[in-house]
C-alpha cells in the first residue's frame, strides 16, 4: 500500500496562521477599500494615494511591499473593475506622448525653463514631479535634459522598497545614459515553442499581422495534422487573421500537412516553402500564399525604448 504523506503539524498550522489571515487581510482590505472609493467617484490614482494599510498589517514583514505595492496593485485593482478610463473627459482623446511633450514644454516656455523648474523640484526632493516635466522635455526633444531625468528615475529606484519599481527605475535611468539594453528573454526558443498548441501557434501569428498592409489581402490556409487527425482552415481577410476548425466547403489555396509535433517548425523556420519542406511539413496548393503571408507579418521588438520616444 502507497503510504499517505505527512500531514503538517498542530505547530505549523499554529505559525502559520497568522500570516495567512493577514495575508488575507491585506488582499482584502485593499480591494474592498479601493471598490468602497470606485463607488465615490474616486480614480485610481486617488485611490493609490490615499488609501493605507493599518499599522498592524504595516508592520508585518510579510505584508510589506518587496515585491508589489499598496500603490501598484491599488491601481490594478481599479483597472480591473474600471478598465483604463478615469471618468476625466479630458484623458477620453490624449494626444501620443511625443505631440504632448511638445505641447507642454511650449506652455511652459520653453525646453530650459521647464529643466529648471524640473532642477528645483530635484533640489526640494519633489523627484516625482521632477519625472512628470523631464519626461515631456525628453519626448518633445530627446537629446535634452537626459542626464537630469536620469538622475530623478535613479533617487526614484533608490527609494522604491519593492523590487519591480526600483528595477523598472533603474532600467530607465540607464537607457537615458547608455540607450536601450534590450531584453535577455528569447521567446522563441526551441522549448517554448515545442509547447505550443496549434491554436496558440496561429494566436502567434496572428498577432504579427500588419493589419493595415494587410487590408485588401485575402488568402485561406488549410493546415492538417496526421497524428492527430486535427484539421484547421485559417483565414486571413480584412487585416485580421482568423482559424477554425469547422469543416470547410470550398478548398484551401494552400494546405499545409504535418504532425503537431512538427508544426511549431512554422514559427521556428518562417513560412518559406523549402524551411517548411525540410522540417517535415508538407506543402500542397500554392506555395505562394505563404510568401504573400510572410510579407505582411511583423515581429515584435524586444529591444523597443521604455522612457524614450
Amino acid at each position: 500500500m502507497a503510504r499517505r504523506g505527512k500531514q503538517p503539524s498542530a505547530n505549523l498550522q499554529l505559525r502559520t496562521a497568522p500570516h495567512l489571515r493577514a495575508t488575507r487581510g491585506t488582499f482584502g482590505r485593499l480591494h474592498d477599500q479601493c471598490l468602497r472609493l470606485i463607488n465615490k467617484g474616486w480614480t485610481g490614482i486617488e485611490i493609490a494615494e490615499v488609501l493605507k494599510l493599518p499599522p498592524a498589517l504595516e508592520h508585518a514583514w510579510h505584508a510589506r511591499g518587496y515585491y508589489g505595492s499598496v500603490s501598484h496593485n491599488l491601481k490594478a485593482i481599479y483597472q480591473r473593475y474600471m478598465g483604463w478610463y478615469d471618468g476625466n473627459l479630458a484623458h477620453l482623446w490624449q494626444h501620443r506622448p511625443v505631440e504632448q511633450g511638445k505641447r507642454y514644454v511650449e506652455l511652459g516656455g520653453g525646453a530650459d525653463a521647464v529643466v529648471t523648474k524640473a532642477r528645483t523640484a530635484f533640489d526640494q526632493g519633489d523627484f516625482r514631479w521632477a519625472a512628470e516635466i523631464l519626461s515631456h522635455v525628453v519626448f518633445a526633444e530627446p537629446d535634452h535634459a537626459r542626464v537630469l531625468l536620469a538622475d530623478t528615475f535613479e533617487q526614484l529606484g533608490y527609494g522604491a522598497e519593492n523590487g519591480v519599481w526600483r528595477n523598472i527605475y533603474l532600467s530607465g535611468a540607464t537607457e537615458l545614459r547608455e540607450g536601450k539594453f534590450g531584453t535577455p528573454t528569447v521567446s522563441g526558443s526551441a522549448d517554448v515553442l515545442s509547447a505550443l498548441t496549434p491554436e496558440m501557434l496561429f494566436d502567434a501569428v496572428a498577432i504579427q499581422v500588419d493589419g493595415l498592409r494587410a487590408w485588401d489581402e485575402k488568402l485561406t490556409i488549410d493546415v492538417v495534422a496526421t497524428d492527430t487527425g486535427q484539421r484547421c482552415r485559417v483565414r486571413l481577410a480584412n487585416g485580421a487573421l482568423t482559424y477554425s476548425s469547422a469543416p470547410q466547403r470550398d478548398q484551401a489555396d494552400v494546405t499545409l500537412t504535418t504532425t503537431a509535433r512538427a508544426l511549431p517548425a512554422l514559427a521556428a523556420h518562417g513560412l518559406a516553402p523549402d524551411a517548411l519542406a525540410e522540417s517535415g511539413i508538407d506543402v500542397t496548393g500554392d506555395p505562394s500564399v505563404l510568401s504573400r503571408l510572410a510579407n505582411l507579418l511583423d515581429p515584435g521588438d524586444p529591444d523597443f525604448s521604455i522612457v524614450t520616444p
